[in-house]
C-alpha cells in the first residue's frame, strides 16, 4: 500500500516553484515576543556571512553541508541545521527560488538515497560526498542513530513540508522509508541506537532535560506519541543567581548521560515553535501554549544576564566545538551537580575552554530583545567574517576567538534572523500530503510503527524513561 502511493505521490501535481513569505504577508499582522522587523545592516551582514559558510561548505554532488568547515561530514541535527539555513537564506532574499528549490529538492534526494542504519532510521554521521555512514573519524563504518539528532531532522522536514508543499510529498516519501520501532517505544520514550564495546547493539533511552523535550517536538509533529519523553517532571531545581533553573536529576553514573541545561534548546523551541505546543492550530504569536517551556525558557536567559550583574562575565552559554581536543564541549549552566561547568561529553572539566556562544547570544537577541542581548550581539562583531561565516564564540576569560566555523552556529544565526522578520517557523497551513494518507491505512505501516499502526511492545516503566526494557517485536 505504501509503495502504490508513493508512486502515485512521484506524479501529484503541485506547485511549479517555492517563493519567500513576505515580511508583511508573516510578521506584519502577527506580533511575536523578542524583536519584530526588518532586519538592521548588522543583522544583514551577520545573514549574509553566515549564508557564505553554508557556500563554502556545500557539496554540489548531494547538496548536502559540511558540519564543521571543509570537513567532509556531517549528522541529522547538522543537516537540520542547513535546512534552516536555506530556508532562511531564501526568505531573507540571499538565493533566489530556482537554486533553493533545486538545492532542496536535491537535498531530499540524498536523505531517500542514502543508506540507513541497520535499515531503521539515518546514521549518526555520513560523508558529505559519497553519502557513505561513516564513525566520528569520517571513516566508513555504523554508529547507531540517534533520536535527538532525528527529532530536529524531522522538525525541519516539517516545517519545509508546510511552507513549500512543492516539496511535501518527496519529503514523505523519504520519512516513510523510516522504521520508527526502536526510537519510540510505546510509553513514548525516546531511544537511540549504539553499538556496545562487545559489539552488540542496543537500544537506550535517549535525551536529558531540554534537548529531549525539543526532539520529542519533532516527533510529534509527525504525529507520534512521545508522552514520556515530554514531560518536565520528574525534575529538580537549583537557584543560580536567585532563579530557579529545572534540571534533570538522572544520576549520570546510573543511567550513562550527563546532565546538560543549556541555552539551546529553549532558545529553537522559542524561534522554531514560538514556545507551543506541537498541537497548537492558533496564529497568534503573543501567547505561548507550552508555558512550561516558555518559563524554563526565561529562567535560563535570566540566569545568564544575572551571572553578568554580579561578576562581569558576559555569558551566553551552550555546546560548541574547539580546535583540538576534546573537539566538542558543554558550557552549562547546571550540569552533574556543579555550577557553570564547562565538561566534554565523557565529564571532564574545561574551565578554560568557556565561551559566550555566537549563536546563543544572537538567538537570545532576537528571542528577548534587551539592553544585555544587544550588548552580546555587539561583542560577536569580530567574530562574523564575510567570506567565512561567523565563528562559534569567544572565551569568558581572555575573550579569546574560538577558531572553529560550523553549520550548527550559522545555521541557528540564521534561522534566528528569520525569526525576528516572520516569528515563529512552524506553521501547519493544512497541506495534505502523502504523510497525512498513509499511517491511518489499516494496512500500512506494518512493520515501521507509523502513528496509528503501533506494534505491540512489552514495556515496564517507571517515570520518564527509568524502566526496565521489555521485549519489542519488529
Amino acid at each position: 500500500m505504501i509503495a502504490v502511493l508513493l508512486a502515485l505521490g512521484a506524479h501529484a501535481e503541485m506547485p511549479q516553484e517555492s517563493r519567500p513569505l513576505s515580511w508583511n504577508e508573516h510578521a506584519g499582522r502577527n506580533r511575536h515576543p523578542g524583536q519584530n522587523g526588518k532586519l538592521s545592516a548588522t543583522e544583514s551582514k551577520m545573514a549574509e556571512a553566515a549564508w557564505q559558510y553554508f557556500e563554502n561548505n556545500f557539496e554540489k554532488d548531494t547538496c548536502l553541508y559540511n558540519s564543521v568547515d571543509k570537513y567532509p561530514s556531517t549528522t541529522m541535527w547538522d543537516t537540520a541545521s542547513a535546512i534552516g539555513a536555506m530556508v532562511a537564506a531564501f526568505e531573507l532574499g540571499l538565493i533566489d527560488p530556482p537554486t533553493f528549490d533545486q538545492r532542496m529538492s536535491c537535498l531530499i534526494d540524498s536523505l531517500n538515497q542514502m543508506e540507513l542504519f541497520r535499515g531503521e532510521l539515518p546514521n549518526k554521521a555520513y560523508q558529505t560526498q559519497t553519502l557513505a555512514q561513516v564513525d566520528y573519524n569520517n571513516k566508513p563504518g555504523e554508529l547507531g542513530f540517534s533520536a535527538i539528532d532525528v527529532g530536529r531532522l524531522l522538525t525541519w522536514l516539517a516545517i519545509v513540508k508546510n511552507r513549500y508543499p512543492v516539496h511535501g510529498d518527496k519529503i514523505d516519501r523519504t520519512v516513510l522509508r523510516w522504521n520508527f520501532c526502536n526510537v519510540v517505544d510505546r510509553g513514548g520514550i525516546l531511544k537511540g541506537a549504539i553499538i556496545g564495546e562487545d559489539g552488540a547493539l542496543q537500544y537506550v533511552q535517549e535525551g536529558r532535560l531540554g534537548y529531549e523535550e525539543y526532539a520529542a517536538l519533532g516527533f510529534q509533529l509527525w504525529g507520534f506519541d512521545t508522552t514520556a519523553a515530554s514531560q518536565v517532571d520528574p525534575h529538580e531545581e537549583i537557584e543560580l543567581f536567585g532563579v530557579p533553573i529545572a534540571y534533570d536529576p538522572r544520576d549520570p553514573v546510573q543511567f550513562g548521560a550527563h546532565t546538560y541545561i543549556t541555552t539551546e534548546p529553549y532558545l529553537l523551541m522559542g524561534v522554531e515553535m514560538n514556545w507551543d505546543l506541537a498541537d497548537d492550530e492558533t496564529y497568534s504569536d503573543d501567547w505561548q501554549s507550552d508555558r512550561d517551556a516558555r518559563t524554563m525558557a526565561k529562567r535560563v536567559y535570566k540566569a545568564q544576564v544575572r551571572r553578568f550583574r554580579r561578576t562581569g562575565i558576559m555569558t551566553a552559554r551552550t555546546e560548541h566545538h574547539v580546535e583540538g581536543a576534546p573537539y566538542f564541549v558543554y558550557d552549562a549552566l547546571y550540569s552533574d551537580g556543579k555550577e557553570w561547568p564547562t565538561i566534554s561529553d565523557t565529564g571532564e572539566v574545561y574551565p578554560d575552554l568557556a565561551a559566550v556562544s555566537s549563536r546563543a547570544a544572537v538567538g537570545l537577541d532576537m528571542l528577548f530583545g534587551t539592553r544585555y542581548t544587544g550588548w552580546l550581539t555587539d561583542s560577536i562583531q569580530p567574530l562574523v567574517d564575510p567570506q567565512r561565516g561567523i565563528y562559534e564564540g569567544y572565551t569568558e576569560v581572555g575573550t579569546q576567538p574560538i577558531a572553529a566555523l560550523t553549520a550548527n552556529t550559522n545555521g541557528i544565526i540564521l534561522e534566528s534572523l528569520l525569526y525576528k522578520v516572520q516569528g515563529k517557523l512552524y506553521r501547519d497551513d493544512g497541506f495534505e500530503t502523502l504523510w497525512e494518507r498513509v499511517p491511518n491505512w489499516e494496512f500500512s505501516g506494518k512493520g515501521q510503527c507509523l502513528p496509528g499502526s503501533r506494534h505491540e511492545q512489552e514495556l515496564v516503566t517507571d517515570r520518564r524513561g527509568h524502566y526496565e526494557e521489555g521485549t519489542s517485536s519488529p
